[in-house]
């Protein structure tokens, strides 16, 4: 194994194995309201890459992608709904990791790349062969399936993995550096999120005004985690083969799943059992699909 490749892997070992133990770092602020953390990763995410752009010499690369980016009134919302779509999706992650729903967020990761699949063939017309139609089949049979004995959608499942595929779709449209998409997508929310902010501060009842030191750093830690993976998951991407990245993002979901149920203690019943089940399989059909596309 040359350097190179040996860099690759370890980039993107290092990208997945933050992503898969990001809910115990949220765990971190159980005490904070996840709409509050959610407002500070925006802000602190903003500072932090702005920060890198700025050390790294690339503002100049920042402002001309910027011009590009809001050149057309296409580009422009796109890159609106973009921000909005991974809002949501960090929104509803760190909700689901407080109110103990790390077991549905792994099960919504695992969907997700099924997901792109359906969304691929509505709206970009991809056509899908036999395997990929019987992976999409197994998956919505395990989510019938629990729908059945609960009663009632796995909604963080399925809201997950669908508002992360949309904004893959969006991004697909807007070719532009991870830098500058973090950076515009932040500095997009940013201003609801110094309102919203502001306005508990002013009432007394920011994070930073009840809490130690210890929930502010983490709180202020926000930025790098989010950055991070994603500047090590753009170092492994450049190094490996597409078809070894796409295998390697199933590491993420399963350290959450273990996680949720082994540090704390989450239930996995036999609805999610036969649920997973079905997800994986689909997924085995999906991999034996693309390793024949290769």
């Amino acid at each position: 194994m040359d350097k190179n490749t040996r860099t690759g892997w370890l980039c993107g070992l290092g990208a997945y194995s933050l992503w898969g133990v990001l809910p115990i770092y949220w765990k971190q602020l159980y005490q904070v309201d996840a709409f509050e953390i959610l407002a500070n990763r925006f802000i602190w995410s903003l500072l932090f890459v702005l920060g890198l752009i700025i050390c790294t010499g690339k503002w100049q690369e920042f402002v001309a992608e910027t011009k590009e980016v809001f050149s057309t009134w296409s580009s422009s919302l796109r890159m609106l709904l973009a921000a909005v779509m991974i809002a949501c999706n960090w929104g509803i992650f760190i909700w689901a990791v407080g109110d103990g729903r790390i077991v549905e967020t792994s099960m919504g990761y695992y969907i997700n790349p099924l997901m792109n699949v359906c969304l691929g063939t509505i709206f970009l017309k991809e056509s899908l062969n036999k395997l990929e139609w019987i992976a999409v089949a197994c998956a919505t049979c395990g989510i019938s399936y629990m729908v059945f004995q609960l009663g009632s959608l796995p909604w963080v499942s399925i809201t997950v993995p669908l508002s992360f595929a949309i904004y893959g779709l969006l991004k697909k449209k807007i070719f532009v550096s991870p830098f500058t998409s973090v950076l515009l997508e932040t500095l997009i929310i940013s201003p609801i999120a110094i309102y919203f902010l502001g306005s508990l501060w002013a009432k007394g009842s920011n994070a930073f005004q009840l809490y130690d030191w210890k929930t502010a750093l983490f709180l202020m830690g926000c930025g790098v985690v989010t950055a991070t993976p994603l500047l090590l998951f753009t170092g492994c991407a450049k190094r490996l083969p597409l078809s070894l990245v796409g295998f390697m993002q199933y590491l993420s979901p399963t350290m959450s799943l273990l996680i949720g149920v082994f540090i704390y203690g989450e239930a996995f019943t036999t609805t999610h059992g036969v649920t997973f089940g079905c997800i994986w399989v689909g997924l085995i059909f999906f991999i034996i699909s693309q390793l024949r596309k290769l």
